[in-house]
C-alpha cells in the first residue's frame, strides 16, 4: 500500500509518498481501508520532532513515522473478538491518542474497535475525516470527559462545565477546527455564542450558530465584552490570559493549547483555567455521530489535498487562518 512516512524530523519537504506494508490486525482490531485522513497539529508537531515540547518532556521517536489519528473508510477485515462492526462498514474515528501511532496517512490502518464509530450516513468520508479530534476536543471539554487523567500541563483533571440555557460563551479562534465545532457545541446547550475571527469568516461562523462576531484585525475582543460565563480559546499562548478579564466571577477559561495563568491573579478574579490533552473514544464518537445525523452539527472543510501531497497540505495548515479542517484524500 502507499503511505506517508517520514524518516527524520523537519518541515514539510520530510514527507514521502513511499509503499509500506498492508498492516496486520490483532485482537481488538479492524483493518479499515482509509477513503480520507484528518491534518490535526499534532500531525505536524511530531513532524518537526516535537519541538512544541520543552526538551526535557520530549518523546524518543522511532522512524520511519507514519504520521496522523484522523480517518474515515471501510471496515476491510474484523478481529474474532471484535463485536459491533463488519465488513464494509464505514467508520471513523481517531486513533490511540495520546500517541505516535495512529498511522492514519495510509491506505490502510489497523484501528483499535473501541477509537472507532460508525460513520453518520449525512457526512462524506471527507467531512467525517476532519471530525473526530477536533470535535472531541470541544466535546470533552464542554459535554462528556473522555478520560479520569490529569492533565499534564496543569496536574489536574478536568471537569467539562455544564453550558446551560442563557449562559454567554466566548469562542476565540472560532474559524478553526476546534473554534467551529465549540460554536456549535455552546449553541446546541442553549448559550449565546460570541465568535472572534477574521472578517473572512464571519458569514461562515454565523452560519453555524454564532449570535455575535467580532473581527480581532479590527476590534480588541477583551476591550468589547464582559460578564462572559465561559472562554473557550483555541489559539491558547502568551496572550491567552488577556481573555481573563472578560470572564464574570465564577468563569471559565478553557485554553486549548498551552497557555500560563497566574493563580494569583486567577483567584482574584475569581475565575477558573482549566484543559484537557483530547482521548481517543469511540462511544463519544457515536454520539457525536448522531448529532450529525440529526443536522444538528456541520463540519467545515477548508481545503482537500489527495495523499501524496501531505507536505502541501502542512504548507496550508502552517499558513493559518483555517477555516474548519484540512483532509487528505486517498488516490483511487
Amino acid at each position: 500500500m502507499k503511505a506517508i512516512q517520514f524518516h527524520e524530523a523537519g518541515g514539510p519537504e520530510v514527507l514521502r509518498y513511499d509503499e509500506v506494508p498492508v498492516p496486520g490486525i490483532g485482537a481488538g482490531e479492524v483493518l479499515v481501508r482509509v477513503h480520507a485522513a484528518g491534518v490535526n497539529p499534532p500531525d505536524w508537531y511530531v513532524r518537526e520532532g516535537m519541538k512544541v515540547m520543552p526538551a526535557e518532556m520530549r518523546p524518543t521517536l522511532d522512524y520511519p513515522l507514519i504520521p496522523g489519528t484522523d480517518m474515515s473508510g471501510v471496515v476491510e477485515a474484523v478481529a474474532p473478538d471484535v463485536h459491533g462492526f463488519a465488513v464494509g462498514d464505514e467508520v471513523f474515528g481517531m486513533l490511540r491518542f495520546p500517541g505516535f501511532d495512529g498511522r492514519t496517512y495510509a491506505e490502510y490502518v489497523a484501528a483499535p474497535a473501541s477509537d472507532l464509530a460508525h460513520k453518520p450516513s449525512g457526512i462524506d468520508h471527507v467531512q467525517a475525516a476532519g471530525v473526530p479530534m477536533a470535535l472531541l476536543t470541544a466535546w470533552q471539554y464542554l459535554v462528556e470527559l473522555g478520560h479520569e487523567v490529569p492533565s499534564p500541563f496543569t496536574g489536574q483533571v478536568h471537569r467539562p462545565v455544564p453550558i446551560t440555557q442563557g449562559m454567554t460563551v466566548l469562542v476565540n479562534g472560532a474559524a478553526g477546527g476546534v473554534g467551529h465545532f465549540a460554536v456549535q457545541l455552546a449553541k446546541w446547550q442553549g448559550a449565546h455564542v460570541i465568535a472572534v475571527a477574521s472578517t473572512r469568516h464571519e458569514q461562515f461562523l454565523r452560519k453555524l450558530g454564532a449570535d455575535e462576531f467580532i473581527d480581532y484585525t479590527t476590534t480588541r475582543a477583551a476591550d468589547v465584552v464582559s460578564g462572559i460565563d465561559v472562554v473557550i480559546d483555541t489559539v491558547g499562548g502568551p496572550d491567552s490570559r488577556r481573555f481573563l478579564t472578560v470572564l464574570k466571577r465564577g468563569g471559565t477559561m478553557l485554553p486549548v493549547f498551552f497557555a500560563e495563568y497566574d493563580p494569583e491573579e486567577t483567584a482574584r478574579l475569581g475565575v477558573t483555567v482549566s484543559n484537557i490533552q483530547v482521548r481517543s473514544n469511540g462511544l463519544q464518537l457515536a454520539r457525536i455521530g448522531r448529532l450529525f445525523d440529526e443536522g444538528k452539527l456541520q463540519v467545515g472543510v477548508d481545503s482537500t489535498y489527495a495523499l501524496p501531497e501531505a507536505g502541501s497540505a502542512h504548507t496550508r495548515a502552517a499558513q493559518g487562518h483555517i477555516q474548519g479542517k484540512i483532509v487528505l484524500k486517498m488516490v483511487a
